[in-house]
Formats: structure tokens, C-alpha cells, sequence
């Protein structure tokens, strides 16, 4: 009963940032941010048919509204939800990426 117990309660006592996509995935997301994300918010991510998307622009905005803009996307505008090829932690991941939080 202990062990159930735990196994069901463990994962609750970490954040979802705990499970960091690995290295590979680091990489494709890395890639993704470039390439995909770059087409809207420009090359340098200064911005383009979507807002700038600069360290300094991120880092006005909260985590969890980054993280369900990535996820969700925004009705009405050409963002659109990534929540079929993305996790919620590598889009965590790529949010601490865009913050400079992250190599």
C-alpha cells in the first residue's frame, strides 16, 4: 500500500521543468526554435508576422502564459498549437531556452 502510495504521490512532489528533455531532444528542439519559430518571429527573433520572441520580450511574460501559448497556440492569430509534437516539458524547455535560462 506504502509503495502505491508513493508511486502515486511522487510525481506531484516535483515540478514539471523535473523531467528535462535529453540531449537529442535539446537539439531537435534547439533546431525547431531556429527554424520553425523562426519563420514567424523572424531569423534573429526580432520579430516578422509573429512578436519578437528576444530574451527581453520573454522575460515580461510568465512561464505557464509561455508555456500554453506554445502548447495551445492563439485563436484568431497564425500561432498554432504544437501540443501534438511537443511535451509540456520541452515546451518548459524551450521557454527557459527563449529566457536565456538555458545553454
Amino acid at each position: 500500500m506504502k509503495r502505491l502510495l508513493l508511486s502515486t504521490l511522487l510525481p506531484l512532489a516535483f515540478p514539471a521543468w523535473a523531467s528535462e528533455p535529453s540531449a537529442q531532444r535539446q537539439q531537435q528542439l534547439s533546431a525547431l526554435l531556429d527554424q520553425d519559430c523562426g519563420s514567424c518571429h523572424g531569423m534573429t527573433r526580432k520579430g516578422g508576422l509573429g512578436s519578437p520572441l528576444t530574451m527581453e520580450a520573454m522575460r515580461e511574460l510568465g512561464d505557464e502564459a509561455l508555456v500554453a501559448t506554445i502548447l495551445d497556440g492563439r485563436p484568431g492569430t497564425p500561432m498554432p498549437p504544437w501540443k501534438l509534437m511537443l511535451s509540456e516539458a520541452d515546451a518548459r524547455w524551450l521557454v527557459r531556452r527563449l529566457k536565456g535560462e538555458t545553454p
